[in-house]
Order: C-alpha cells, then structure tokens, then sequence
C-alpha cells in the first residue's frame, strides 16, 4: 500500500529532528504544562525564559471532534496576541485539510488572516498556504514520492502583483533505518545536504552540510547522535564547523513529569563567558 509521502518542509526532517530538537541551552528555562479537561479540551501552557532575561509564554486550549473531522484551538501570548485556527480533515475532500487561521492584537486593533490546505494521496503531498492579509500572498509547495525516492519544490507568489517571490526545491530518499537528503533553498542560492542513520534501536546519527553560494565559500557543517540510556532517558550531543559543541540530557522522573537539561560550549573560547545552560521542564496530565 502506497502512503502520502512527507511534507516539502519535512524531507529532511528526520536529520533535521536530531541536529535542533532536545537540545535545551537556547533558552536558560523551559516550561510546558499539558492537561485535558473531562470535555475533552486540551490545555497546553508554555514559558520560556531567555538568556537576555526576558520572558515570553502563551496559553492554549484545543477542542477536538475527531469523528466529525473538526478542531478548534485559541491561543493567547503574552505579547498580547490572539490566535484563533479551525481545522476541518476530510470535510471538503477525501485526503484534503482545510485550516482557517486569524490573530488578533487588541492593543493595535491589527488583524490576521490566513487560509491553509493540505492534500494527501499515495505518492502526494500538496500544500497551499494564503496570508489574505500580507499581499495576499500565496506559498505553495508538493513532493512526490515513489518505494522511498522524494521529489519536490516550493514556491512563493504574490497574487496582487502577480509575481513569484522565492522558489526553493528538495530530492531525498527516505526508509526507515536511513534517510538522505538535498535542498537548494532561497531561489537555489543556499544548498543543504543531510543524512540520517538509525543505527540501532539505541543509536541514531545524522549530519548536515550547507553552502552559501551568494555568501561564504566555506561549508557550514553539523553533526549529531542520541544514545537512548534506558526506556526512560537519552542523552544527545552535536558539534559544528565553528566549534560550537552542545550537550543535552532528557529523562521521564515519572508519568507526566519530564525533565531536560543542556549545555553548549564554545571550544574556542572556553575561557570566556560564551557557554549557554538551559534546562526544560514538562508536566503533562
């Protein structure tokens, strides 16, 4: 049986997952409380506090009718920052998400509006993303995927001036055990190579190289592993072309409590004051 293949953003996602995410030293604090009400509400309250010292967070509660296809989330940041999004799958089409998204900033009486599609069919994944208040703007993208093999391209159009904006593209080849793929990025100028390995059921390993081809001749290069300690933690680290070495730590204390740690170190600069320590906590219920 064919599947809908990975989303134009996500062909690479499985390097990409283990280079950026679980890695807690961007921010000093992380907190995400989870809870879900007898109705069936979700609630998901999220901090984070920076290495600058300041501190953002937002509040929000997800209503979802699985049956009927439905779902409704409202946010509200502490910028002040109303979002409101309704999603209806396979409500207009077989394989087909509609998502109507508005924000809302009552200090400025701003208003956002934005309509977003998705269509998935064996060996086809479409996405159609209009901001009807920017331009409109439209951004567009698909892949098309055959037994592993990804192809795919995005691009951005301006309806009003009737113009592309930026064009990127993406092939790749994804399985289980082992993913690879190349993008060329901001109308093919930027030029990304990534490679993921599942070594075994305690060991993956991936690594990401992208050049500049407007910028610098150099090549940024990334590489990262995760070691699964036990059924209930893992520990990952990473390491860049610029010496830029980072650590992180993540373990389950108990049902519902998770608790990360991380650290990144200037290897060049060790006697300087350029490390980073964050920590990350999760409560869900």
């Amino acid at each position: 049986m064919s599947f809908p293949p990975p989303a134009f953003s996500d062909i690479a996602k499985a390097s990409n997952d283990l280079i950026t995410r679980d890695f807690y030293h961007a921010a000093a604090a992380n907190l995400e409380v989870k809870s879900k009400a007898p109705n069936g509400v979700n609630f998901n309250v999220k901090g984070k506090s920076s290495h600058e010292g300041s501190t953002t967070g937002s509040i929000e509660g997800k209503y979802v009718n699985a049956p009927a296809g439905f779902s409704a989330t409202q946010a509200w940041t502490t910028a002040n920052v109303l979002n409101t999004k309704l999603e209806f799958d396979n409500q207009i089409a077989n394989g087909l998400k509609a998502e109507v998204a508005a924000d809302f900033i009552p200090s400025s009486k701003n208003i956002g509006a934005k309509i977003n599609l998705t269509f998935k069919q064996p060996n086809f994944h479409g996405r159609a993303f209009v901001d009807l208040m920017k331009g409109p703007t439209a951004n567009l993208d698909a892949v098309l995927g055959r037994e592993g093999f990804l192809v795919g391209a995005e691009a951005g159009y301006d309806i009003e001036k009737a113009a592309i904006t930026r064009y990127a593209a993406a092939v790749g080849y994804s399985v289980p055990q082992y993913s690879a793929a190349i993008t060329a990025s901001n109308n093919l100028s930027v030029f990304c190579a990534a490679y993921y390995h599942k070594v075994n059921s305690e060991v993956e390993a991936g690594a990401k190289a992208t050049w500049d081809s407007k910028g610098s001749s150099n090549v940024g290069l990334e590489v990262a592993g995760k070691w699964r300690l036990d059924p209930t933690s893992f520990a990952k680290a990473k390491v860049n072309d610029r010496g830029i070495a980072s650590l992180a730590y993540n373990v389950l204390l108990r049902s519902g409590i998770t608790v990360g740690a991380g650290i990144s170190l200037d290897t060049q600069k060790l006697n300087e004051s350029a490390h980073k320590v964050g920590t990350h906590f999760e409560f869900s219920g």
